[in-house]
């Protein structure tokens, strides 16, 4: 029975995707949280944690660290679900500016809540028959 990294194959256009995130994500906020911070404190630092998370998610499974990128994907989800529904109904007095995970990512395509659905999918695939 062979076993599957998570970095292979599909694995590794998670990790160029995580990759993207996790710089422009962090890099965004860096800026935002040092030039910016008055205009909207909330939300540079919900986009400096969503960076963290897509490093460590980037991370994990490029190196085929299977629980990490579990729970990386997981926090990210619950993120992005989160933060998405906060910044729908707020009424614009915390969300003055954007998040990666705003509107549930509409600035960025969408791609922040439909990425965790893939990044469980590709760890979870065929998980029983795996060892880690």
């Amino acid at each position: 029975m062979s076993t599957r990294t998570t970095g292979t194959g599909f694995g590794r256009v998670l990790v160029f995707v995580y990759g993207i995130f996790a710089v422009a994500a962090t890099a965004r906020s860096l800026v935002q949280l040092t030039t910016q911070y008055d205009r909207a404190p909330v939300a540079y630092w919900l986009s400096l944690l969503s960076g963290v998370v897509y490093c460590l998610a980037t991370w994990a499974i490029a190196k085929d660290r299977r629980q990490v990128a579990l729970a990386a994907v997981l926090v990210e989800l619950v993120g992005v679900l989160a933060v998405g529904t906060w910044s729908v109904l707020d009424d614009g007095r915390v969300f003055t500016d954007a998040t990666v995970w705003s509107d549930f990512g509409v600035g960025y395509g969408f791609i922040p809540v439909v990425l965790p659905f893939v990044g469980l999918w590709w760890l979870l695939r065929g998980s029983s028959h795996q060892s880690d």
